[in-house]
């Protein structure tokens, strides 16, 4: 997780982009992007007149935490959700949800969890529900397999609720694909309860292990 937990804006021309130090974890997809948008160590960091507006808005859509968002000022398009719901299981690190996402937990101040999250499954993220990358420090161990298909989808979009359970799973309600840490379609289903405790022995799902650990998170 970043140390910068305050939200900075980085005005451009036609489009300002905003990255939010509360929601990232470095994946890194914004800083290698070769248009050299975002630089470590560079002053100011972020730059979104160093390329076309459509193109800022493609690499900051990039970013699967909602740390990165935009702004446009050219009437081009705002970020809307993608077609398909979408929780990808990362191996050894966090779920990371895209789609119509209503999360409960969120804020209205952090606008990119609406359609780009990384929720946290180890179970010891300071900043539940949104991963922290306290799965590095605890050393947590999971490649992201997924043994049921789920009852299958009609449809694959729509508004998906994440709302975690006090103490519990994250309740998934909506059309949803689970993806694999390897990235296959696994399960797709409209209802499901998902570990975020770390010690379920059927992962990515609760097998009510939280309350043999007695997992308190809000």
């Amino acid at each position: 997780m970043s140390k910068d937990r305050r939200v900075h804006e980085f005005p451009g021309e036609k489009i300002d982009t905003v990255w939010d130090g509360r929601l990232c974890i470095h994946v890194g997809e914004c800083t290698r992007a070769k248009e050299s948008l975002f630089v470590s160590g560079r002053k100011p960091w972020g730059q979104p007149d160093l390329a076309d507006a459509d193109v800022v808005a493609e690499v900051v859509g990039r970013c699967p935490t909602g740390a990165l968002t935009y702004r446009r000022k050219d009437g081009g398009p705002e970020e809307a959700p993608v077609e398909e719901n979408t929780i990808t299981v990362a191996q050894h690190g966090p779920l990371y949800a895209q789609g119509d996402l209503k999360i409960t937990g969120g804020s209205d101040d952090q606008p990119g969890v609406r359609f780009r999250a990384a929720l946290c499954r180890c179970g010891h993220s300071k900043s539940k529900p949104f991963c922290d990358n306290s799965h590095e420090d605890v050393g947590f161990q999971d490649c992201g397999a997924i043994g049921d298909r789920g009852p299958s989808l009609a449809e694959s979009g729509g508004p998906l609720k994440i709302i975690p359970k006090a103490n519990g799973p994250l309740l998934i309600d909506g059309n949803v694909t689970l993806r694999t840490g390897s990235g296959r379609a696994g399960w797709q289903g409209e209802r499901t309860a998902l570990c975020r405790c770390g010690a379920s022995e059927n992962k990515p799902f609760c097998d009510g292990a939280h309350k043999s650990i007695d997992f308190t998170a809000p």
